[in-house]
């Protein structure tokens, strides 16, 4: 920021006005009014003015506490005294009287404290009071780039956590699926082998084939939902989110997400139930993007509720316009002060930080469900459970 600029100051200068102006066309009339009254004035009394604008001097305003321009400010002799509005030059002509006299009266309280001092030096009051405003002003500014220096390195520290977590638990997920998928693959390499070799392999049969093909295929789809959570997230949530609806059977997709998990559910003893009617109306989606969201809800319920707990998953024709999914388990539940939170990028509660997860799943879904004009929220009571609930638009074309 530029210095309040400075003009050399006589002794009898002892009065110090500083105008605030800006470049809006509706001002200009206004700030020739004013600067003409005050060249007029100076012809008869001598007063130091400086004109500062706004636009290049921000932190003065804001020193001065300014709320309109133009405005003229008395800084010398004190009170500070500020003028402001649609009738400055009326303003200044019923105090103008009043500042000539307090500024004679600051000269001759200045002679009478200095009486052995030079003539020729200047009103070292006024001039302290204009080095202290410039020097409160670049305080000012200084303070504010500390702080936004502050948030800055915080946010860089976070960024680098996040990314140091989620490299850790990105290669602690993606090993299993790889392993899995790698497995497989090695075992169909080796029955070709043989079989080319002239060997039998009668553990290799056609069925067995395509169900290895199958478990691989799986394995790379989980690889690849991992690393789609990821790159989402480091968009973070003010980047653009693609989209693609087309008209979707939102039951059908619902009970394949259902039977990829089985396994997961079966794993913890977790009794699923599921009211999913045959008669749904199609909905308007990305089908992509709203398996995404199914995982991460189901994977969830399942990660958060006990061995031997419940999960339902329903889905209703609430309005002619919206469909809405549910998703209860009997989990932990989430306390009152973080519900709304739950859906913050790379919010996690404190009792889950030494489970497995990017703290992103739930942010992602919001954006999901946002970019489809859906609603998503929760309903939970703690140590008895959670219900996420979205909604999709009914397709309509």
């Amino acid at each position: 920021m530029e210095a309040l600029p400075r003009k050399p100051i006589s002794p009898e200068t002892s009065l110090q006005l500083v105008l605030f102006v800006d470049k809006r066309p509706s001002s200009n009339q206004k700030v020739r009014q004013i600067r003409n009254h005050l060249k007029d004035l100076r012809a008869d009394y001598v007063f130091d003015l400086q004109i500062v604008d706004v636009g290049e001097q921000p932190h003065l305003a804001e020193y001065f506490k300014l709320v309109a321009t133009p405005a003229l400010i008395k800084i010398y002799p004190e009170p500070r005294q500020t003028l402001a509005g649609t009738n400055l030059v009326a303003q200044l002509e019923h105090w103008w009287a009043r500042w000539q006299r307090s500024a004679e009266e600051a000269v001759d309280s200045q002679a009478i404290a200095r009486p052995n001092e030079s003539n020729d030096l200047p009103a070292t009051g006024a001039s302290q009071t204009l080095d202290s405003v410039a020097h409160s002003a670049e305080l000012i500014q200084l303070s504010d780039e500390i702080f936004r220096l502050k948030q800055e390195k915080e946010e860089l520290r976070e960024q680098l956590q996040f990314k140091d977590r989620l490299i850790a638990m990105l290669a602690h997920d993606l090993r299993n699926p790889l392993t899995a998928a790698s497995i497989a693959l090695e075992t169909l390499e080796l029955g070709n082998e043989a079989k080319e070799n002239g060997h039998a392999s009668p553990r290799l049969t056609p069925a067995l084939t395509a169900q290895l093909i199958k478990h691989a295929r799986t394995q790379t789809k989980a690889i690849d939902r991992m690393i789609t959570d990821v790159l989402q997230a480091a968009k973070g949530t003010g980047g653009e989110f693609q989209i693609q609806p087309q008209q979707l059977d939102l039951g059908a997709l619902c009970q394949e997400v259902l039977n990829y998990l089985k396994g997961q559910f079966q794993a913890k003893l977790q009794q699923l139930t599921t009211d999913i009617p045959s008669d749904l109306p199609k909905v308007y989606a990305d089908r992509d993007r709203i398996q995404q969201v199914l995982m991460n809800l189901l994977d969830n319920a399942s990660k958060y509720t006990p061995k031997g707990g419940s999960i339902e998953v329903s889905i209703l024709h609430r309005t002619t316009q919206k469909v809405q999914v549910s998703v209860c388990d009997t989990g932990l539940g989430i306390p009152d002060e973080n519900r709304e939170r739950i859906f913050e990028d790379r919010f996690r509660l404190e009792r889950d930080e030494a489970k497995d997860g990017y703290g992103i799943g739930l942010s992602l879904c919001q954006r999901v469900i946002r970019a489809h004009y859906g609603q998503i929220w929760v309903d939970s009571v703690p140590n008895q459970g959670s219900c996420f609930h979205f909604t999709l638009p009914v397709y309509r074309f």
